[in-house]
């Protein structure tokens, strides 16, 4: 099966198609994971967007359910030089084509994605189509040029659950105690979870630390937040631009100094455009899990898992109040902030990993920390 990449810019990619036949559109970005395929295949925050692997074979451990970080895939497309068409795994229930194909997911192979991803550094992130059908590559650049823009699109709200439902699922609830050695902790806190595409494993590391998590709808008022009396709020990682999304900034603004707040990703750019910051898009994002990133409070060089194609302009942020607490060192671009006051912190990236290493975990822990400390007789509440 043939198939064609166009790009608005008018280049075009020739290789073979996988997966499912038909066409798929999307903003076309790269990640340079080495391992993880099948989480970045149903991380909600790859919505609207084609992925670019750079690890050159893909699909060779298969796939299989505890490795999904969603109910099914959100990418719009695949492209990768080389897709197995077999799995090697004892973990492997189902193969990455057959999957993929299940979920209508269209794959590109057989390509020099060398040339595609320093294409897209040289010129930045671009639309573009994958098609196995139409063969003219003109009508495939008018359709790239058609697809709406990232900027100014608000896709937390399309990919968010449509009601609230509690997540009992802790990181070792599968594992036998007498192998592990440890358990998830008994619940302490309740934590009420923004899905603004939320990822599973964040939801198993907030039970794994102790927490009851309630999943809310990204539109979810502050005010119906409060009435649960959370003890702390999290804000998730997700898709699109975060400057539309007036509804969440300003239920942030509801929340801070009532409750602690601890965001990530797409919830890290809407606690800056809360606390008065602005944001902006970056060239060609950040996608992978091997992104060195400076704790500024210890000194500590964390390797971090990144996907955000938006970031937090530190400029832009009331000094006074806010603290920039981690830095890019691939780019100097902010990573991390806190109130100085009270009780909110966020990060860039992804602590939760999955895929990716596990430096960061220990900002869950900070989380609950943060959440023991308000919750103590004569704590700084205002």
């Amino acid at each position: 099966m043939q198939a064609i990449l166009a790009l608005e810019d008018g280049r075009i990619f020739r290789g073979k198609g996988y997966g499912a036949k038909g066409e798929c559109y999307g903003e076309v970005v790269f990640n340079t994971s080495i391992t993880g395929y099948q989480e970045i295949f149903t991380d909600p925050s790859y919505s609207g967007q084609i992925v670019v692997l750079t690890n050159p074979e893909i699909g060779n451990y298969g796939t299989n359910p505890e490795d999904n970080e969603a109910t099914h895939p959100y990418i719009e497309g695949l492209i990768v030089r080389e897709f197995s068409k077999v799995s090697s795994n004892w973990r492997s229930q189902q193969v990455a084509e057959e999957y993929l194909e299940q979920f209508k997911i269209p794959v590109l192979a057989d390509i020099d994605t060398r040339a595609l991803v320093r294409h897209l550094r040289d010129h930045g992130v671009m639309r573009g189509v994958i098609s196995t059908m139409e063969t003219d590559p003109e009508k495939l650049v008018a359709k790239a040029l058609s697809i709406p823009k990232m900027d100014g699109t608000d896709l937390a709200k399309v990919v968010s659950t449509t009601r609230p439902y509690v997540w009992e699922v802790g990181e070792r609830s599968h594992e036998p105690v007498a192998v592990v050695g440890v358990k998830d902790e008994p619940p302490r806190f309740h934590v009420v979870a923004y899905d603004y595409g939320i990822k599973q494993n964040i939801l198993r590391k907030l039970r794994g630390e102790g927490c009851k998590v309630t999943v809310v709808p990204a539109q979810t008022p502050a005010e119906d937040v409060l009435a649960l009396k959370p003890d702390g709020v999290f804000l998730s990682n997700g898709p699109g631009d975060p400057e539309p999304m007036e509804y969440a900034v300003a239920n942030v603004r509801k929340f801070v100094g009532q409750v602690p707040v601890f965001g990530i990703c797409l919830g890290h750019q809407v606690c800056g455009l809360a606390l008065g910051g602005k944001t902006f898009k970056l060239k060609f994002g950040h996608h992978g899990s091997n992104h060195p990133v400076k704790n500024l409070l210890t000194n500590q060089v964390e390797i971090t898992a990144q996907n955000h194609g938006f970031c937090v302009d530190p400029e832009s942020l009331p000094s006074s109040d806010v603290e920039v607490t981690h830095l890019n060192l691939n780019d100097d671009t902010n990573e991390g902030m806190r109130h100085r006051n009270l009780p909110l912190f966020s990060v860039q990236y992804h602590p939760e990993a999955s895929p990716g290493p596990h430096d960061s975990h220990y900002l869950f822990t900070q989380f609950t920390d943060l959440m023991k400390e308000w919750k103590q007789p004569g704590s700084s509440r205002r």
